[in-house]
């Protein structure tokens, strides 16, 4: 079960009164949205839908108000196939007092369109300035190009929240590297599913690579923690 794979150090594992842990808001959730795991709430953060509290060991602590806007802004997208830059702009339409119309259907589509972001329309959406962007394409952490997709926003907003404490594009590069390398056990691990031509098999990997990727994940944060906790006894 997702919720399982966000399970916490005990040390830690109670949350503040009315907060929920991760693990907590996948036992909530999963029923409802079984493909949700731990990886998704956290590109779902990225990605502005939600900003839980941290404690002090730094675990994310999720409100009742958090849990509901998880909720509405997962069925938004499964039900009405809405990107999530639709689905944000709603939900931060609704945090400001606003009473917007619940975004359209998009008509369907064999090929759904990719959304573009211009230079410009980048800056202004991820609130970067023009240096950080050209540092996050002089360091290989973005390929430069006319126009950016989506991810390329969630870059940026990241990228953003990590220059506030004096972190620049130039200090995470080696993040980009130990991705690569995260990608390569999980293809090791997966070569037998990936050496098979048929569909069955292709699919099979397609499903266990995020939760390869999501315990490689796991390990990552608890290392982390370790070496915080020789940083701050």
């Amino acid at each position: 079960m997702a919720a399982a794979a966000a399970r916490e150090p005990s040390s830690d594992r109670k949350a503040p009164a009315g907060l929920l842990s991760i693990g907590q808001v996948l036992a909530k959730l999963t029923p409802e949205f079984p493909a949700l795991t731990s990886s998704k709430l956290r590109f779902l953060e990225v990605q502005g839908i939600v900003r839980p509290q941290r404690t002090a060991a730094g675990y994310r602590k999720f409100a009742p108000a958090d849990l509901e806007r998880l909720r509405l802004a997962l069925t938004l997208q499964r039900d009405h196939y809405l990107p999530l830059v639709v689905i944000r702009e709603y939900l931060d339409d609704i945090d400001a007092g606003r009473s917007p119309a619940t975004p359209q259907v998009p008509p369907p589509s064999i090929h759904p369109a990719v959304r573009r972001h211009s230079r410009q329309e980048l800056l202004t959406a991820s609130g970067a300035g023009p240096q950080l962007l050209n540092d996050a394409v002089s360091t290989g952490l973005l390929k430069p190009a006319d126009h950016y997709d989506d991810h390329a926003l969630a870059l940026m907003r990241a990228l953003v929240a990590l220059e506030r404490h004096g972190i620049e594009p130039r200090h995470v590069r080696g993040l980009r590297q130990s991705a690569e390398r995260d990608v390569a056990l999980v293809e090791s691990a997966l070569s037998a599913l990936l050496k098979r031509p048929d569909a069955t098999s292709r699919a099979k990997a397609s499903e266990l690579a995020p939760e390869v990727a999501a315990r490689l994940e796991d390990l990552r944060a608890i290392f982390i923690k370790d070496a915080l906790g020789r940083l701050l006894p």
